[in-house]
């Protein structure tokens, strides 16, 4: 069982042989040294966590301060906890611990006598503040905010709409979130997963239009997680996903705040991992891998005409090697007399059948693309593009591969360049082989086959109860004004119907 909830939730293991003897104590005592030397026995000799004890006031109170080196800002510390009690302090006074709180200017003072919370908060870059004779601490919000700048999303670009996207700072993520407007419904639920790694995650949704059904759902999923550590957000996404063995991606990653907000309103549930850009949004279908937040920027004839051609730009990513192999080799009657003419005059002298041909340009391909993604960004271009004309061009001189071949799979690779999301694009990707091998084995059939297995699978899969093809199946009439085309906002006037939303009407 995961260590979830608000708090974190300090599991106690069993102790070691040289532990046996001794009881770990599990809250402060009113020792001022035996708290801090069990807090610092629990990190270890680390020369990043900071010590410091000192006296202040008239009768000479002992305390001592923790915390970690690089995590906190000193310059709060000192000026707002160490200059008050040590400089602004009186020496003829000496307040009592309940007053110390209004001594300090710090926004944020807890009190806390648990451990394991104690260590906890230490670790996240907070000051925690001890006093003698009291059994429990003040732990000071001093975190320095280490991280990059708001910058545009590097995976989602687009020519109209806002031009930042998440960081690796939770806190800012969320404040993005609140940004968008003013809305008292938003809600924030904090977990904290990791055995090993502790890290901060919240899921987030809109009470009063999210399915609680749903809500309970993603806590029960998040709640099962138990890992030594999530460095990323595609470990949660794989770890709650229901269908782990499916090509399909079943929860949608993001880094624009406004694709967030967006299916936030739609009823959907967002989850945020401390130290990734990366948002999921679930319950996720087909249909919003297809989609740009550009499709609601622009007028909405621009926007249905571009987000039909994606569609159309999909099905050719996985279907247009498959249909040339299963023609050429199978069905050339199917084929225009003067095209098949001069696709076997441009196949004379190549020494490979059809399917060596093919996969040998779309191997190449992915390694260009592969090598164009590793690479810095300027060269990465570069040898994506000059890479790709060189490599075809030599391929047709030698013989090797025909021309036709090489603009079946151009045609092919930019058709994936096209889509919006990268997972699904690598989904379709391995797809596309799939369905080449099955093309030159059983032609035409074949792809056939591999047509009605596909769609069984996806009609079969689901993302959080919600069905993965849906507004197609099942069929639900208003959900098709934002599907294949998106119908002028005017018209959209309910909520997606599949999501079940407690409120279906779009206010506004």
């Amino acid at each position: 069982m995961s260590k979830i909830s608000g708090y974190f939730q300090g599991d106690k293991e069993k102790p070691s042989n040289d532990q046996q003897d001794k009881e770990i104590p599990a809250f402060l005592s009113n020792d001022l040294s035996a708290n801090v030397d069990e807090i610092n026995k629990n990190f270890g000799t680390n020369k990043d966590i900071i010590t410091r004890e000192f006296t202040f006031g008239k009768e000479q109170t002992r305390a001592a301060i923790i915390f970690a080196k690089g995590l906190v800002d000193t310059t709060i510390i000192n000026s707002n906890i160490l200059e008050p009690l040590l400089v602004n302090l009186p020496h003829h006074v000496d307040p009592p611990p309940i007053q110390i709180r209004n001594l300090l200017p710090i926004s944020e003072i807890s009190e806390e006598n648990r451990i394991d919370v104690i260590n906890t908060s230490v670790l996240r870059g907070q000051t925690v503040l001890f006093l003698q004779d009291i059994d429990y601490a003040f732990v000071l919000k001093t975190s320095n905010a280490i991280g990059r700048n708001l910058e545009e999303p590097v995976s989602e670009l687009q020519v109209r709409g806002p031009r930042i996207g998440f960081n690796e700072n939770l806190i800012d993520n969320i404040t993005l979130l609140r940004k968008a407007g003013v809305n008292t419904e938003l809600r924030f639920i904090t977990f904290q997963l990791g055995k090993r790694f502790n890290k901060e995650l919240v899921i987030t949704y809109v009470e009063g239009i999210a399915n609680p059904e749903i809500i309970e759902n993603v806590k029960q999923k998040i709640e099962s997680i138990d890992i030594d550590n999530l460095p990323e957000s595609g470990y949660v996404e794989e770890l709650i996903e229901e269908n782990n063995f499916s090509l399909f991606p079943q929860v949608q990653s993001t880094e624009r705040p406004d694709r967030v907000v967006a299916a936030l309103t739609e009823g959907r549930v967002a989850i945020i991992l401390d130290g990734t850009p990366f948002a999921l949004i679930v319950p996720a279908t087909i249909n919003m891998f297809l989609q740009s937040p550009e499709d609601y920027y622009e007028r909405w004839i621009a926007g249905s005409l571009v987000r039909f051609l994606r569609y159309v730009a999909a099905f050719i990513a996985v279907f247009t090697p498959a249909l040339y192999i299963s023609f050429v080799s199978f069905h050339q009657g199917l084929i225009p007399t003067k095209l098949a003419i001069s696709i076997i005059s441009s196949r004379e002298g190549v020494p490979f059948p059809i399917l060596i041909e093919a996969l040998l340009m779309e191997v190449s391909i992915e390694i260009l693309r592969e090598a164009g993604l590793r690479l810095p960004k300027p060269i990465g271009q570069t040898i994506g593009i000059v890479g790709g004309l060189v490599i075809g061009d030599a391929a047709v001189q030698a013989g090797i591969v025909s021309p036709v071949t090489v603009i079946v799979v151009a045609l092919t690779a930019i058709s994936s360049f096209s889509l919006p999301q990268y997972n699904i694009s690598i989904s379709l990707r391995i797809l596309r082989f799939i369905a080449m091998i099955l093309a030159a084995t059983l032609g035409l059939y074949g792809v056939i086959v591999f047509f009605i297995f596909f769609s069984i699978h996806l009609v079969r899969l689901k993302s959080f109860g919600v069905p993965y093809l849906s507004p197609a199946v099942p069929y639900q009439t208003n959900d098709w004004k934002d599907f294949l085309i998106r119908f002028p906002i005017s018209a959209m006037k309910k909520r997606p119907k599949i999501l079940k939303p407690t409120d279906t009407i779009r206010k506004g």
